[in-house]
């Protein structure tokens, strides 16, 4: 029972418990598999959470009743580990799934609030989506037949496994599989292998620029009609003035912007609602975003966010207004993921870099409007996510503002620092990163503050972390000679 107490205590303590409890499960099967009799994975987790245990009857001290070990756990625990199986339900048996939901919610037992709510979502997602369970007399029989689906063995697998000559015992690939060229390869071929992998490597870069940026339709013509009505708005925006009136401008722009097939970005170009002024800006934001339209992932409020407010931080050289600030994190607090691919991804993706203004933009979206989990996830995906984890949404008269590269500068390490200061539990990839970042960044920043003090943000809250990169930063605060270069080689010594 001592080796699941870590896991615990991560559902007790933990700002975001299913990502780090399902990072931590994979680190232990990693490290217990070989060394353990019962290596601690996901299946051995189920069991425990099932076992059996005997619990004395609140009713009187010396009867005893039968209850599931996760029922023994505080309900806040309970709840978590419930909204951990949801998340990672893929990786379990619908049927485990579902009985443990119906144990649960079973009328006979009195369950907290939260706890019920879990359990019926983790319940509604192991249900069928259609009514062909309608069919179905024999429910048993069904379930069986899902679970023996979970634990059967591949098709193309159980072929391989069955076949004569495999390579390896434990790896059903039979001789005939292999191309000896990909295992020897001399002198003479050298040429056409490297040949054959530049190959390879250009598809892959073909196939990621594919999905590098959400694209919309840009062969589409705009026809002459939408560019004079497009033109009527973009006039109408620098004389509306009134609430009223500029709710009645959004209306059309709306209207003008969804029509099937339009190329929305385009004719936002041609709108140019980001000239309005700041008190305008944020009226847009209230009432563009409202109506029946879908809301897409990179739909109709993220092209409204790239479109009012977003051209107003790419150039922003002082302290962004009160009234545009205001309503940009209310509206972030609704549209989480327009924030993070139509706000915050453009601007770190600057060309020259943020700056202050930006760095202070950007810190209080990510303070105020997500939660620490999604920043956790949000550095992920920055510092260690391929294209296709970073997609960002700009109009396409603004794109030359933008670059494939972050630009690496004091700025964006005050940024990491406020980040740090929050509390955000970074992943063990995102501190990796950071190391090599850091080392690379401080021979340009010699005797930077901001420099400096994300240093010893970093080593004091990631300590845990930093051990097996203590060298490299002992090299790194070598390079610095600021007021808080002591400090950090302090801080380093007691790793």
């Amino acid at each position: 029972m001592e080796k699941w107490i870590p896991l615990f205590d991560i559902f007790l303590k933990s700002p975001a418990p299913e990502a780090e409890a399902s990072l931590w499960l994979d680190q232990a099967f990693n490290s217990s598999s070989s060394s353990m009799a019962s290596p601690i994975n996901r299946s051995s987790f189920f069991s425990l959470l099932k076992r059996p245990c005997d619990v004395i009857d609140q009713g009187s001290s010396q009867i005893t009743k039968k209850v599931m070990f996760i029922e023994t756990l505080p309900s806040m625990v309970q709840s978590r580990i419930l909204s951990f199986l949801l998340s990672e339900h893929q990786r379990f048996c619908p049927r485990d799934l579902s009985c443990l939901a119906r144990e649960m919610l079973s009328g006979s037992k009195e369950v907290n609030f939260w706890v019920q709510s879990a359990a019926r979502n983790l319940l509604g997602k192991m249900s069928k989506p259609s009514y062909e369970w309608i069919s179905h007399l024999d429910l048993d029989s069904v379930d069986d037949s899902i679970s023996d689906e979970f634990d059967s063995v591949p098709g193309w697998l159980a072929e391989k496994a069955g076949a004569i000559g495999s390579v390896l015992p434990w790896l059903p690939i039979s001789l005939d599989d292999f191309d000896s060229k990909m295992l020897f390869v001399d002198s003479e071929n050298e040429k056409e292998t490297d040949c054959s992998r530049e190959n390879m490597e250009e598809d892959y870069r073909e196939t990621m620029g594919d999905v590098e940026a959400y694209e919309y339709p840009r062969n589409l013509t705009i026809p002459p009609e939408v560019h004079e009505m497009a033109s009527n708005l973009k006039s109408q925006i620098a004389s509306s003035e009134s609430s009223p009136e500029i709710s009645a401008l959004c209306y059309e722009i709306r209207k003008l912007c969804l029509e099937n097939g339009r190329d929305v970005l385009g004719i936002l170009s041609l709108i140019e609602p980001w000239n309005a002024d700041d008190e305008s800006a944020s009226l847009f934001l209230s009432y563009l975003p409202s109506g029946t339209e879908e809301e897409e992932e990179l739909g109709w409020p993220s092209q409204v966010l790239c479109s009012v407010v977003l051209p107003k931080f790419l150039v922003l050289e002082k302290s962004a207004s009160r009234a545009v600030m205001s309503a940009t994190i209310d509206f972030c607090k609704i549209h989480r993921t327009a924030a993070e691919y139509a706000l915050v991804f453009p601007l770190i993706f600057r060309k020259e870099g943020i700056n202050n203004f930006m760095c202070e933009v950007i810190s209080r979206v990510l303070k105020e409007c997500w939660h620490l989990g999604h920043i956790s996830a949000f550095c992920q995906k920055l510092l260690c996510g391929g294209p296709e984890d970073r997609r960002l949404l700009s109009l396409p008269c603004h794109q030359n503002l933008i670059c494939e590269e972050v630009t690496w500068n004091e700025s964006l390490f005050n940024l990491f620092q406020n980040i740090l200061i929050h509390g955000v539990p970074l992943s063990q990839d995102s501190v990796d990163h950071l190391v090599l970042k850091a080392r690379e960044s401080a021979e340009r920043f010699p005797k930077s503050i901001k420099f400096g003090n994300f240093l010893l943000h970093f080593v004091a809250k990631c300590a845990p972390m930093l051990k097996a990169h203590k060298d490299l930063l002992s090299e790194t605060v070598d390079c610095t000679n600021s007021l808080v270069t002591k400090s950090i080689s302090s801080k380093l010594s007691a790793l």
